[in-house]
Formats: structure tokens, C-alpha cells, sequence
């Protein structure tokens, strides 16, 4: 009988398991999609990797805190403070190859000034419209969206590109977690428009 000794106790707790999934992604949905669970495990890999790799050392602007520069936790992953501008970026002399904000988020050198990228979820500012291929495609391919305008330094995408197809998912469905904040990051410039360096 499927109620009594460990068979029941099983068949017990795959019927739990598959009506929770089923629940959490709609019923049919959920046959033929990926499992809360496997989804949830996607999203705890994707915040290990993105906390291991330093994505914050960037993405998240900084401020200055009771023991000096500290990642503002308000704005985790929301790229460059639209509301900052920033004056023109000290010219480059000598071995210097490039110079950076006090916030971590803007960069200036031989390609011009580039700006992190706000990685929240906002459906507006953010990666909130982003599909998973897109994002794999613009990290293999190194171009915005995986066919736009090249993504510039310092985004080591050259070297995040060798992660598998299932690591840059993982850290995708875990972007898909974060509070979505909007905060649009102005466009790169050129090193036309750059300061002289």
C-alpha cells in the first residue's frame, strides 16, 4: 500500500514536491519548465559566483562609510548613480592606463569613459527585459545584447566568457532575485568625446 512504510513516506513526498512545483509555476507550466527547486538551487549558484567574482567591486557603487569606501547596500548591482555627474576625467600621464570614480562606477582610458552597468532587474534601467540568451550571448560575444555596441573596459568579459553556459544562467537567474532599482547609467563615450589623455 503507497501509505504505509518508507514507499508511502516517498510517494508521499514526491506528490508534495511535484504540487508545490506545480503551484509555484502555474500547474501545466511546471512540466515543462525548470523545478522551484532547480531553480532556486540556479539562483544560490549565481549568487556565489557573482559575490566570488567581485561583481559588486563595480556594479555596485560605492560611498563612504564610519571606516572608509563601502559598497552602498542600497543600490546593490544598480550600476553607475544616474544622478552623479561627473566632471571630465583627469588626463593620463605616464604608466597610468586608466582612472576610476570615488564610486567605483566610471572609468576613463584609451577607449573613453565607460560606465558599469546596472544589472537589477528593472524593467526599464535594468536587465529586466533580458532574456537568459541574451544574457549568455553578451558574454560570449562581449557586444550588448549579444549584437550591439562592444562592452568596454574594465568588464572582464573576455575572461567571464569561459564560465559554462550553465554558470552564466545560474548567475542570471540569480540577477532575476535582486530588488530591481531604477537607475539609468548614461552611455559610454567615444574617445572623441573623452577628456584629452
Amino acid at each position: 500500500m503507497r501509505g504505509n512504510g518508507r514507499a508511502g513516506a516517498r510517494w508521499r513526498m514526491a506528490a508534495l514536491v511535484a504540487g508545490a512545483c506545480a503551484a509555484a509555476q502555474g500547474g501545466a507550466a511546471a512540466a515543462e519548465g525548470p523545478s522551484a527547486p532547480a531553480a532556486a538551487d540556479a539562483a544560490r549558484r549565481g549568487a556565489y559566483l557573482v559575490n566570488g567574482m567581485g561583481c559588486n567591486d563595480c556594479h555596485t557603487p560605492y560611498k563612504m562609510g564610519a571606516s572608509g569606501p563601502e559598497p552602498d547596500a542600497t543600490r546593490t548591482l544598480s550600476g553607475h548613480p544616474e544622478s552623479l555627474a561627473m566632471p571630465p576625467a583627469p588626463p593620463l600621464s605616464g604608466p597610468w592606463m586608466a582612472t576610476v570614480a570615488a564610486t567605483m562606477t566610471a572609468w576613463a582610458g584609451p577607449w573613453g569613459v565607460s560606465y558599469t552597468a546596472n544589472l537589477t532587474p528593472d524593467s526599464e534601467t535594468g536587465l529586466g527585459r533580458w532574456t537568459e540568451q541574451q544574457f549568455v550571448d553578451t558574454i560570449r560575444s562581449g557586444r550588448h545584447l549579444g549584437r550591439g555596441r562592444q562592452i568596454l573596459p574594465p568588464m572582464p568579459w573576455p575572461a567571464i566568457r569561459n564560465m559554462t553556459d550553465d554558470d552564466l544562467k545560474a548567475i542570471f537567474a540569480y540577477l532575476r532575485t535582486i530588488p530591481p532599482i531604477r537607475n539609468k547609467v548614461p552611455d559610454p563615450l567615444p574617445p572623441a568625446s573623452a577628456p584629452a589623455q
